[in-house]
């Protein structure tokens, strides 16, 4: 459904249950990101939340799309997966031969479905034009600050509206705008994205680049600038097709080459000039739950502010998984399977994208295997697909299981898995926000086909691991090697899964490579499990989602991959392999890494105690204690560059 702007969005969330007025005063820097943070992780999303009292004259909203239902709700539909079947029925009706007329005469009413969905510039002023200033003071409007070492307050949903130079097309992207005076901000585009391409056309061509920025409006204008849309697809086309209307536009006052939502609540108008200085922006608390370090981005001058007469400021926050980004990754997730699998990768069947790989660090595909090789077919295929260039992690299932039941899923990829013959590595283009990599924006990648496994694809030399082996392992057997701090055997013995995750200290060059050979070398036990995972000895390997978080998120796999071989003493002389993965904080001094390394987000003390103190004014129930308590032990001192000894 098309919502008419974003206050009937709002409307529809109260009337669902689905909104919490906040009428107490709540500071928009830091205060606001950590009443969401603790909402957020509260349990299936919480509530979306209304801070009418920011001590600025607009109300924030936070968290509006924090939950299944509230996406949902977004798109108009009632589980994320009608879209996925809408656009499958289409493409096959669009691509089924066309034998007769009648055939033909048939499809009219679907072309003219498509025409209904394109966007049209209408003449005159907006909804969104209902207030002009063209005397801009961008710090009027409650621009949160998020996190304690961020560079300063960032505008965080902002729906980013560009053009090519030459062909005027338009694309309209997310990126994050640190605000650094009352007409200024950065531009965080990164090289991969398409206005960054934009950028370069206007800087070649010695021109100024106009640009705009709605906030608010319908709610799905903020998912499809995050969707993954292949260049020249008009987003607001794919926003006409999921609200089933048109997404109406009009020209901006000062840069009437861009045009924006008429409904939205704000419009921030003004330009990039290539030929200027870049400037410094950051830190900024990110997505993959650790800080995106400064680096140098573009100016972004604002010439004017326009308004409806009562608008909303909308805003989200991200940092450690679970956020409500994790929901428009979803919806991603759901959305662009049916064009991924009809066409490019028709054997896919299914796709997952788990929580704690934080969209791009781990992908789970299930495929209809069929013949010998299919899962490389599939990970080349992927590789090569738009933002999955980005993914590091790719694990491969067939029909023989369910994605989303995680115990299920990984039972059956181990059972299927020899790490010798079965792990892919390789290396490419990586989100540039991945900071294990040794270069900005390129690193490793590793695929695990976990697939059943024709004749041609198993090598009889290697040893088929024994788990009733595994299950004799001990703690006590760890106990000898003063570098390991904790050890989780519960992968083994309550999920019989041939894997450990064991926390290491690391002290000197090279060492989890030594120590992940001595234990294969010296514990007897070792042949029954196929991998082994290290992460930092600040994180628990017993809490799951945390070491997984950390793990996937420190690993590059080719640089980080440790595959121990050595002839069995009691399987006849078969091999067996053993893969151990280092998912541990990389240094300089021990690991020869050249980059700084970021620092997990974490809430300040002084911003938990004064939550803590007003939560009972708030009206959002029971206390939720910080999130943050929970990682302070993980912090290497207090910056957002990690100072590790």
């Amino acid at each position: 459904m098309a919502y008419k702007n974003q206050q009937e969005f709002i409307d529809a969330l109260e009337k669902a249950g689905e909104l919490v007025r906040i009428t107490s005063y709540v500071d928009p820097h830091l205060e606001i990101a950590e009443i969401t943070d603790r909402i957020s992780k509260s349990g299936n999303g919480g509530k979306a939340l209304l801070f009418e009292n920011t001590g600025y004259a607009y109300p924030v909203l936070m968290n509006a799309y924090g939950s299944e239902r509230r996406m949902c709700m977004a798109l108009g539909v009632q589980h994320l997966d009608d879209v996925t079947k809408e656009i499958e029925s289409l493409f096959k009706l669009l691509t089924r031969p066309k034998e007769n007329l009648l055939d033909k005469l048939g499809m009219l009413p679907k072309l003219g479905q498509f025409a209904s969905w394109m966007p049209k510039v209408k003449s005159g002023k907006g909804e969104c034009q209902e207030i002009i200033d063209l005397n801009p003071d961008i710090t009027k409007l409650p621009v949160i600050t998020c996190w304690p070492k961020d560079g300063g307050p960032f505008i965080t949903l902002p729906v980013i509206h560009t053009k090519d130079p030459n062909s005027h097309i338009r694309n309209v992207g997310m990126y994050r705008m640190q605000v650094f005076g009352p007409q200024l901000t950065a531009m965080h585009w990164h090289k991969h994205k398409v206005s960054a391409r934009h950028f370069e056309a206007y800087k070649k061509a010695g021109k100024r680049m106009p640009v705009a920025v709605a906030l608010g409006g319908d709610p799905v204008y903020a998912y499809a600038a995050t969707a993954p849309l292949p260049e020249n697809v008009d987003e607001y086309m794919l926003a006409g097709f999921l609200r089933k209307k048109k997404v109406e536009l009009v020209k901006c006052i000062t840069q009437p080459e861009i045009e924006v939502p008429a409904d939205a609540d704000f419009v921030i108008e003004g330009y990039v000039d290539p030929a200027e200085e870049l400037i410094w922006e950051g830190p900024f608390g990110d997505h993959t739950g650790y800080y995106s370090l400064p680096d140098w981005y573009p100016r972004f001058h604002i010439t004017a502010v326009t308004h409806r007469k009562k608008p909303v400021y909308p805003a989200t926050i991200v940092g450690i998984p679970p956020q409500e980004d994790a929901w428009l990754g979803k919806a991603t997730e759901r959305i662009f399977l049916a064009p991924i699998k009809m066409t490019m990768v028709p054997e896919i069947t299914d796709m997952d994208m788990p929580v704690e790989g934080v969209f791009h660090n781990l992908v789970i595909a299930r495929i209809q295997k069929e013949y010998a090789g299919q899962g490389q077919k599939v990970m080349n295929a992927l590789w090569g697909a738009g933002q999955m260039m980005f993914n590091k992690i790719l694990v491969l299932a067939d029909e023989g299981t369910v994605i989303q039941d995680y115990t299920r899923l990984a039972q059956y990829v181990f059972s299927n898995l020899d790490v010798a013959t079965d792990v892919f590595f390789g290396s490419g283009p990586m989100d540039v926000l991945d900071h294990s990599c040794s270069k900005l924006g390129f690193g490793g990648k590793m695929c695990i086909d976990g697939t059943r496994k024709f004749e041609e694809e198993r090598d009889d030399r290697n040893l088929q691991t024994d788990l009733d082996k595994a299950r004799m392992l001990k703690i006590e057997d760890f106990n000898t090697f003063p570098a390991i701090h904790a050890v989780n055997l519960n992968l083994i013995q309550q999920y019989q899964l041939p894997c450990i995750i064991i926390a290491v200290a690391k002290s000197g060059n090279n060492q989890i490579k030594q120590l992940h050979h001595d234990l294969c070398s010296t514990i007897p036990e070792m042949e029954g499990v196929k991998m082994v995972l290290y992460v930092e000895h600040t994180v628990d390997p017993v809490n799951l989602p945390v070491a997984l978080w950390r793990f996937c998120n420190n690993l590059d796999p080719k640089r980080d991959q440790i595959l121990y071989t050595a002839t069995s003493t009691t399987s006849g002389g078969k091999l067996f392999h053993c893969l151990g993965l280092d998912g541990s904080t990389k240094t300089k001094q021990w690991d020869n890494f050249q980059r700084d390394w970021p620092n997990i987000i974490v809430a300040d003390e002084a911003t938990i105690t004064s939550v803590d103190q007003k939560w009972d004014k708030l009206g959002l129930g029971s206390f939720l204690p910080s999130p943050s308590l929970a990682f302070r032990e993980q912090l290497y001192g207090v910056e957002a560059v990690a100072k590790i000894d």
